[in-house]
């Protein structure tokens, strides 16, 4: 008879390398998932706990330019201390990488290359923020302005911090760069997106089949 072994592969959010790790992150995502782990070890499960530094961003960069360092000098500082940190606490994880290594981008370089090998990305053309001063288009935390539900005058070009909405920066009312402080201008740009409408079917299947082992909150964002 022929007998299959379950294996578990556990991770938590990467944390970003623009600073160190605090209590909060520890108690809030690290804690709970060493917790889980060391829980399926002692009940003899085949676990493994994988989890590495998130070293691309724009809180990198940002944190670099404030220091006057490159975003390299900041990333390879703060994996550093947040390994140390997970050390001192005994978080134990089997690999704890980075997101700056050559097997990261070469294995998310395969995933990119197979997709577009097979037509699966559309390429579109769409207006973006533009910082003429600073020559470069502005995403995320590079631009801040009014949240359009809440008013909050340091909304982020991704979300508002203080309602948690998700935003694009072009939702954003009086945007300004980060940069350079100017008001930015609307440019075309082209790109790649990923059409997850024509996987729906899949997805809502897959999805729906999860509805009663996983959490509610997580059910619930789907």
């Amino acid at each position: 008879m022929e007998h299959h072994i379950k294996r578990y592969t556990v991770t938590a959010a990467l944390p970003y390398t623009n600073g160190p790790v605090h209590i909060g992150h520890l108690a809030g995502v690290y804690i709970p998932a060493d917790t889980y782990v060391r829980y399926l070890r002692l009940k003899e499960k085949d676990v493994i706990f994988v989890c590495g530094s998130d070293e691309h961003g724009v809180p990198i960069t940002l944190k670099a330019r404030k220091e006057g360092v490159s975003p390299q000098e900041v990333v390879d500082k703060y994996h550093q201390i947040i390994g140390d940190s997970f050390r001192d606490f005994g978080i134990s994880f089997n690999i704890y990488h980075r997101t700056s290594s050559q097997t990261h981008h070469e294995t998310a370089a395969d995933f990119f290359k197979n997709l577009y090998d097979k037509n699966v990305f559309t390429e579109e053309s769409t207006e973006q923020y533009f910082d003429e001063s600073a020559q470069q288009f502005l995403a995320d935390r590079y631009i801040v302005g009014t949240c359009p539900v809440c008013g909050n005058e340091n909304a982020y070009g991704d979300q508002c911090e203080k309602c948690g909405t998700s935003l694009n920066p072009t939702d954003l009312i009086n945007p300004h760069s980060t940069l350079s402080g100017q008001a930015p201008i609307l440019r075309k740009t082209t790109n790649w997106f990923l059409p997850l409408d024509k996987m729906q079917p899949e997805i809502e299947t897959y999805v729906e089949s999860h509805q009663k082992d996983w959490r509610t909150s997580v059910y619930g964002q789907c």
